[in-house]
């Protein structure tokens, strides 16, 4: 079995905090979820997230103009660099104190960052493009200029539109004009006026006003007019030397009682100003007039950052409570994208059965479906009254079962999306495990507060029968793949194997060390593997009873420390243990996860660790740090585990000492990472794990990267450019491989004509026949040349068909990807010719025209459509 599964994308959550944006073309959504960063591309509706990961969650984050540059910032002042087409962390920069405001200059050449009350510019590490006038620089960050004058944190940037001057908004209820480069007769003008502080600052197209707001929802208007105290407009209307200033012309007021307005947006081009408040009600109005177009509530928690498309368009809104992000066309009054994750911790998930989907439960009460090819979530069932404890499939059917600590077992059918039927215990009990029969006609749960074991029939929904045997609490249920066969785990140290279908329903216990936490089967129902509170991970047979192998995993489950923990990582491996395990595809590999923030994959036969991976490296979460950093230590304790609402802008959200007020269920404490659960995909080349930061997707990776070996100085876009527009496509093709842009080899797949494919293939080199498959799958799914796509797959097929079956386990991935669009491609003209085929019977039964006057019937070799 292969191992080196790689991170490939991070569900269950679309926001945390930070600023939203939206690329230049206006069709992709950048959210920062914790410590790294998820790209939502709203015209294929698909999303992926980063590889990169800082050290703490991300405050901010920048893109630049032609959007390939992305910054992001952490909590520490910690920025890192991503070239974003690739995926790449080009450099890292540390700005030494917490940054929230950050923009990046419309020209890119800078950026500047709001550093506590300082305001930073920096030059911008250029890239190569056609547009590039200046040469090259390849120094990655140099400070242009530093501004000081602020008394309070600098909470929002904008630039102007020809990158001279740019506004910073503070708490200091001021906003300042700042230029980039010394310019004579400019001086740094402060434009004071607020009552509370300011959300943002904004000029105009023309640049001729600037727009400001607080957040006791005040909106000012400026202009540099000539005029001055005490003086009279037409005094100095004809004379060029009267003194100017920036001074307010409008005054405009949102009026919204006890809510504070909490962001808010401008596009310039549009005059829209859109403003979020702290009681979830979002508006949009027109400048300067200040009508009101859209008014709309999308909850009862606040909005933290509202971001608009170049197009002005589409808006998109972030609420941190909820995790919620949404994004809203105001034309059509239509959401676009509405996606929520769990807000509160994941306990269970479960593959479907074909793979594609992965289905969630949590302490919220709520139940996901995910969509891993997109990684939106599809379907969300709230019946649950309680937390969801536990989730499963049944093998045959679309049915899905939910257990509960509502003390209610439900049956969901996945094709009508409802509940369908209902288990309950005579007695009121929080169901904690779930077992389903491989035939899908008994049902089993078992609880933390009663030792039984309920079994329920789903035809029915009566309550079978209840096996007793255990004494102490039932912590894990899991069925033989062979049927008939349940095993359970328990507190009282014992595992139990039990034949529900025999009349006696006998049981044989297996005795162990300590409290059971997690127990699995192997596919081939010969073999369990047992977890213990005290770190072991044994394997026992089914069919002879007895211990066949055994692994101590307390060193390696340990690893991470709290802020507050006196022990070291390496000496706290007793508190540390597997709570969740699954086993491969085909048996030979184990991985298990818990209450550390480590995955660990061992080999069954032999016991040995192949592979351990780091679920999380982002130090704001407890559990994550390996050594405790002195210089964070105060007389009160770790600077960390301090309150920190005590510095909040927001008079709501401040807890002084010996007062009432405030919110008293919000958090208090930093969460733990830990892993709740952890699953194979049916075809074994993925894994999810749910974690503290959401569901985690490990996949075998096959994406072709970036190879300089493959490269020389003649590689580069212009001569691909050329080597096409000279109808060299089997070299541009090979120029392409090695760039690997997608961009560009989308452009060279379809300046290919359908006469050059057949000799195309057969004299492309074996090497690159990989890589060839993949992008005619990819192409060929979203692409609307049918018969030229089924021209390439048959080509590649007849023409290299001996090296595609030699080499069959190394392109699985590529060939299951184009079965499956021929299979798409297949339904599709079922569908066409059936819809049709009325018409088709009447064109077939007209008479024949005229031999002179008729014309052959040619089909495009693009879309297939009969022209006559």
């Amino acid at each position: 079995m292969k191992t080196d599964f790689k991170f490939s994308n991070l569900l269950g959550t679309v926001y945390c905090k930070g600023n939203l944006v939206f690329t230049p073309d206006g069709n992709s959504l950048l959210s920062p979820v914790g410590n790294r960063v998820s790209v939502f591309d709203l015209s294929q509706n698909s999303s992926y997230t980063l590889p990169l990961s800082h050290r703490r969650n991300i405050s901010c984050l920048a893109l630049a103009p032609d959007g390939k540059l992305l910054l992001t910032v952490d909590d520490d002042g910690q920025a890192v660099l991503t070239y974003l087409p690739r995926r790449l962390t080009l450099h890292h920069l540390s700005l030494k104190a917490p940054v929230i405001a950050l923009a990046i200059s419309p020209s890119g050449r800078y950026f500047a960052a709001g550093v506590g009350r300082q305001v930073e510019i920096w030059h911008v590490p250029s890239v190569p493009s056609s547009t590039l006038v200046e040469g090259l620089e390849f120094a990655p960050f140099v400070r242009h200029r530093l501004h000081t004058g602020h008394h309070d944190v600098v909470q929002r940037l904008e630039w102007s539109n020809d990158s001279r001057y740019l506004l910073s908004s503070a708490r200091d209820l001021t906003v300042r004009v700042w230029s980039v480069s010394s310019q004579e007769g400019f001086t740094p003008t402060t434009l004071a006026g607020h009552k509370e502080a300011v959300v943002g600052a904004w000029f105009s197209a023309d640049q001729e006003v600037i727009t400001t707001v607080s957040q006791d929802g005040a909106l000012f208007e400026w202009q540099y007019i000539p005029l001055r105290d005490g003086a009279v407009e037409h005094d100095y209307a004809s004379n060029e030397n009267a003194p100017s200033s920036w001074r307010i012309t409008r005054r405009h007021y949102f009026n919204q009682k006890n809510a504070k307005l909490s962001c808010a947006t401008y596009h310039s081009s549009s005059n829209l100003f859109v403003s979020g408040f702290s009681n979830g009600l979002f508006s949009i109005y027109e400048l300067p007039d200040f009508n009101l177009i859209h008014t709309l509530s999308i909850s009862q928690q606040g909005i933290d950052d509202i971001a608009i498309n170049h197009s002005g368009d589409w808006l998109a809104l972030g609420a941190a409570k909820l995790g919620q992000l949404l994004v809203w066309d105001w034309q059509s009054e239509s959401y676009i994208l509405k996606q929520q994750g769990h807000f509160d911790s994941i306990n269970d998930l479960v593959y479907a059965r074909e793979g594609h989907r992965v289905v969630t439960a949590a302490d919220d009460g709520k139940v996901k479906i995910w969509d891993i090819r997109s990684g939106f979530c599809i379907v969300t069932f709230t019946e649950h009254s309680s937390g969801v404890t536990a989730c499963k499939f049944a093998q045959k059917g679309n049915v899905l079962f939910t257990a509960s600590l509502d003390g209610s077992v439900r049956a969901w059918d996945l094709i009508r999306y409802r509940n369908f039927r209902t288990f309950s215990a005579p007695t009121r009990l929080s169901f904690s495990s779930l077992a389903v029969d491989p035939s899908g006609d008994v049902v089993c749960a078992g609880s933390h507060s009663s030792s039984n074991i309920h079994i329920w029939s789903v035809q029915t929904g009566q309550l079978l029968d209840q096996l007793a045997g255990h004494e102490g609490p039932v912590s894990s249920l899991v069925f033989a793949p062979s049927g008939g066969t349940l095993v359970s785990g328990s507190w009282d140290h014992t595992i139990r194997i039990w034949n529900i279908f025999d009349r006696t329903q006998s049981s044989e216990a297996l005795h162990l060390q300590s409290d059971i936490t997690a127990v699995s089967i192997r596919p081939d129902s010969k073999q369990i593997a047992v977890s213990t509170l005290h770190g072991q991970l044994t394997f026992w047979s089914i069919t002879e009873p007895t211990q066949s192998a055994g692994i101590d995993s307390r060193r390696d489950v340990s690893g991470g420390r709290k802020l507050g923990e006196r022990r070291t990582a390496t000496n706290a491996a007793g508190s540390k243990n597997f709570n969740c395990l699954s086993y491969s595809l085909d048996g030979s590999c184990i991985i298990a996860g818990g209450n550390s923030k480590y995955l660990c994959l061992y080999d069954v036969l032999t016991g040995s660790l192949l592979k351990k991976y780091t679920v999380s490296v982002n130090m704001s979460l407890e559990g994550t740090q390996e050594y405790l950093n002195s210089r964070t230590l105060t007389e009160a304790g770790p600077a960390g585990s301090l309150n920190g609402e005590a510095g909040s802008s927001v008079i709501e959200d401040r807890i002084l000492p010996g007062s009432g007020r405030g919110d008293f269920s919000s958090r208090r404490v930093r969460p733990e990472v830990r892993v709740t659960a952890v699953a194979f995909s049916p075809t074994g080349r993925a894994f999810c794990a749910a974690s503290t930061e959401g569901l985690l997707v490990y996949s075998l990776d096959h994406a072709w990267h970036f190879d300089p070996l493959d490269l020389d100085v003649d590689i580069t876009r212009a001569s691909v450019l050329t080597s096409l527009k000279e109808r060299q496509y089997l070299r541009a093709l090979i120029m392409g491989f090695c760039l690997n842009e997608s961009s560009l080899l989308q452009r060279i797949f379809e300046a290919i004509p359908l006469t050059e494919i057949r000799r195309l293939v057969k004299e492309l080199p074996t090497v690159h026949l990989t890589r060839l498959i993949r992008l005619v799958a990819q192409t060929t799914d979203a692409s609307p040349h049918l018969e030229k796509n089924l021209r390439w797959i048959e080509s590649l097929l007849s023409l290299h068909g001996p090296h595609v079956k030699e080499h069959v386990t190394a392109i699985s991935q590529e060939l299951r990807v184009t079965q499956r669009v021929i299979g798409a491609i297949q339904t599709d003209l079922i569908r066409v010719a059936d819809e049709n085929a009325y018409v088709l019977d009447y064109i077939l039964g007209q008479p024949a025209s005229k031999p002179e006057a008729s014309k052959a019937v040619a089909t495009d070799g693009y879309h297939g459509v009969l022209k006559t």
